[in-house]
């Protein structure tokens, strides 16, 4: 049996400029960590001349037969494989619909458990290249290329992506005290919302492809405020991190109406009054996680729980998306 894990991801500065709308004109610029919160994929060659995959829902396909999840049936494709002979398994340490990239990390984690039942190498590039090409262009969803980058390379990665759709990926020039500091500062928060980011990530794509003004500067802003945060994670200033996070927020849940509500602001500035230096949600927006910077976590956490909402704790993970048993 072939066992894949790929990470979720948090994202620290630039999101939203990794949409081919945006960075084919002005190219994009986002810093993302992978943390310890997996997505696994199992595999394994059957003596059944069908295909059994098991995720929220069992499919048993049939020769001949098509599969009805999207991922799954691309995936299929564009490796050239017939669906037969096989049982693949999908689970997750935290659910879909989050904000945490896991469609990227799923994406990622099966076509590297794919290559491994055809004993085939990839490298995380084409790891990351593929899982794009499925999710964007043969599944048309409007969604950039952060999820798939990340879970693929893993670390605390800086991206730029360049006008022809080449991406850059280096490494974060961090310390490993500072690294460790940021992981014991942020705090993330499940505000009980689960959504799709597809409506939002829409909205965000069409504005943007039609040169909408504001649209465009808000984007050219977060960009900067990427590049601000890589300074200041790098120079060891994280107090100064913390408060590009609220600036960031604030920017952010300018470009859609879906982006937050009341009761999301309402957390949000009981964080603030407890200790938060800054925060965000996590992803494109509407539900998911509140991740929050505070060297003072004490209250935090204490005004957190008093409220209703969980926290999850993590660390960054250092590996991408791996084989962890063959």
């Amino acid at each position: 049996m072939i066992i894949v894990r790929s990470p979720l991801r948090v994202s620290l500065g630039g999101g939203g400029t990794d949409l081919a709308s945006y960075y084919q004109q002005h190219e994009g610029f986002l810093i993302a960590g992978a943390i310890d919160k997996y997505v696994y994929i199992t595999a394994q060659r059957t003596f059944r001349d069908d295909c059994l995959l098991r995720y929220s829902r069992i499919e048993h396909i049939a020769p001949s037969e098509a599969i009805q999840h999207p991922i799954f049936r691309e995936s299929f494709k564009v490796m050239g494989l017939e669906p037969r002979f096989v049982e693949i398994t999908s689970m997750a340490d935290i659910p879909a619909g989050t904000g945490l990239g896991s469609s990227g990390s799923f994406t990622t984690a099966l076509l590297m458990a794919l290559h491994a039942l055809c004993h085939r190498f990839i490298h995380p590039r084409d790891l990351a290249e593929l899982a794009c090409h499925i999710e964007i262009d043969r599944l048309g969803e409007p969604i950039g290329k952060q999820d798939q980058y990340i879970a693929a390379f893993g670390g605390l990665t800086c991206f730029r992506f360049q006008r022809d759709g080449m991406v850059e990926a280096a490494p974060l020039a961090i310390n490993e005290d500072v690294r460790r500091t940021l992981e014991d500062n942020l705090l993330m928060f499940f505000t009980g919302y689960s959504r799709s980011a597809s409506s939002i990530l829409k909205d965000q794509d069409s504005r943007t492809r039609s040169s909408d003004q504001a649209m465009v500067e808000n984007l050219h802003f977060v960009k900067d405020l990427g590049l601000k945060s890589k300074e200041a994670l790098e120079s060891g200033n994280l107090a100064e991190f913390g408060r590009l996070m609220h600036v960031h927020w604030e920017h952010k849940r300018k470009r859609s109406g879906g982006m937050s509500n009341p009761q999301i602001d309402q957390w949000y500035d009981l964080a603030v009054a407890n200790g938060a230096i800054g925060g965000k949600l996590i992803g494109a927006g509407g539900g998911g996680f509140l991740m929050f910077y505070a060297d003072e976590k004490a209250a935090l956490r204490k005004a957190m729980r008093e409220a209703g909402l969980m926290e999850v704790r993590f660390h960054f993970d250092l590996e991408g998306t791996k084989i962890i048993s063959k």
